[in-house]
């Protein structure tokens, strides 16, 4: 299972960079979080359902 930890792990680190904290990103909104985010349930509900 480390390709799916692999993958886990690369998503947690793009869901942290995509929250708008640095100046040029604030007017983004929670935009690019969001998507990140539902991205990483998916990700996990597969891999808890075994199918991942």
């Amino acid at each position: 299972m480390p390709i799916s930890t692999l993958v886990i792990v690369i998503l947690i680190l793009v869901l942290i960079g995509a929250v708008p904290a640095w100046p040029h990103s604030r007017s983004w909104g929670y935009g690019p979080s969001g998507i990140v985010g539902v991205v990483l349930v998916v990700v996990l509900v597969l891999l808890l359902m075994g199918r991942l």
